[in-house]
């Protein structure tokens, strides 16, 4: 009898985002899974590297970028440079069966990515055009959180554009004062791992945190600022979606910011989170209220904020492609629930 030949998947990773040196780290674990145990036999694997400016890379370009951990400057790069932008697949390309992307931010997690397969007509992995866009834009996301009824923190959603005469960013400011006071956390609306995040604790830092902000995304958005623990739970599948157990991430910073997120020993999981069997069976059916909010599949993190004092619960975001980095909660989460990584990326690349 003649064996099944291995599955082709290709793991799109890099990106034209912020968020580039994260996507080269969270492909290495993701590719390393993929290679290991029985997914030796099940899947080949080829990488492709999109680099800062949005060109795509074969794999032989792939392979160098993550043997090195870091990406390629143009001058690494082979001569002459294609215009940037997607000018079409790598050679290479055509025999992937399922694509993989390990793109975080703009530009890959946005449902841009998720278009161009969609129009290919191939399967990929997680969600499609709509989860991803709404994942990606904070005041998209809170609005559908809302209609869903998941409690959220107070917040104010500004355009850039405000901030450019000064009657306009005065009256931002005073209504950020008036409605959420300091602290509070200045936010773009479409980027993650806590890039251009800031804390604000008075006007001038406000001030500085909206312009930051600004500088990377038109859309803002201005948050609340509250003492409380910080869950995470990860969910995953289409029809059927699981949620896995509650983590807890603990740190001794201020706050969670792109440094302590990626950074060894700055920051520390607790799993399973120390709750009572009631708010973390919360925790679980919010996570999977809100991937059925904005229509999220194959897999998701969910963030939450929880005050032990009052008993308050208030969901913070969604990912709909979060970390695979080492320190990632999504896959440590799943283990923790029994599914070994190795496991985990096999099912995700049933999902497609």
């Amino acid at each position: 009898m003649t064996a099944a030949l291995p599955t082709c998947v290709g793991v799109v990773f890099g990106g034209a985002s912020g968020e580039h040196a994260v996507s080269i780290r969270s492909a290495t674990t993701v590719i390393g899974a993929l290679r290991q145990g029985s997914n030796t036999k099940r899947f080949r694997v080829i990488p492709i590297y999109i680099d800062r400016k949005g060109r795509w890379w074969p794999e032989a370009i792939a392979d160098f970028v993550l043997a090195q951990g870091k990406e390629f400057t143009d001058d690494e790069l082979p001569k002459p440079l294609p215009p940037k932008g997607f000018r079409g697949l790598p050679p290479g390309s055509d025999a992937i069966q399922v694509w993989f992307p390990v793109l975080h931010g703009p530009n890959g997690e946005d449902g841009t990515v998720q278009g161009l397969l969609t129009l290919m007509q191939q399967p990929f992995v997680g969600s499609g055009v709509l989860g991803s866009a709404l994942g990606m834009d904070k005041l998209a996301m809170k609005a559908a959180f809302a209609d869903a009824g998941l409690p959220q923190l107070p917040f104010i959603g500004v355009n850039a554009s405000q901030l450019n005469k000064e009657q306009q960013r005065l009256s931002v400011i005073d209504a950020i004062e008036t409605k959420l006071g300091y602290p509070c956390f200045v936010k773009p609306a479409n980027l993650g791992s806590s890039v251009g995040i800031s804390k604000a604790v008075n006007r001038n830092e406000l001030i500085a945190g909206l312009h930051k902000a600004a500088a990377l995304d038109h859309r803002i958005v201005v948050e609340e600022g509250v003492q409380a623990r910080e869950l995470e739970c990860a969910v995953l599948g289409v029809n059927e979606l699981k949620a896995s157990v509650v983590g807890e991430i603990r740190f001794d910073s201020d706050w969670y910011d792109y440094e302590t997120k990626y950074s060894e020993g700055l920051s520390r999981t607790i799993i399973p989170a120390p709750l009572t069997e009631d708010v973390s069976e919360q925790v679980r059916n919010h996570a999977l209220k809100a991937c059925q909010a904005i229509n999220a599949q194959g897999m998701a993190r969910v963030d939450f904020f929880f005050n032990e004092a009052t008993n308050q619960l208030w969901i913070n975001e969604i990912n709909t492609l979060p970390g695979f980095t080492s320190q990632s909660m999504y896959p440590i989460l799943w283990e923790a629930s029994g599914l070994k990584r190795d496991q985990l990326v096999a099912h995700l690349v049933d999902t497609a």
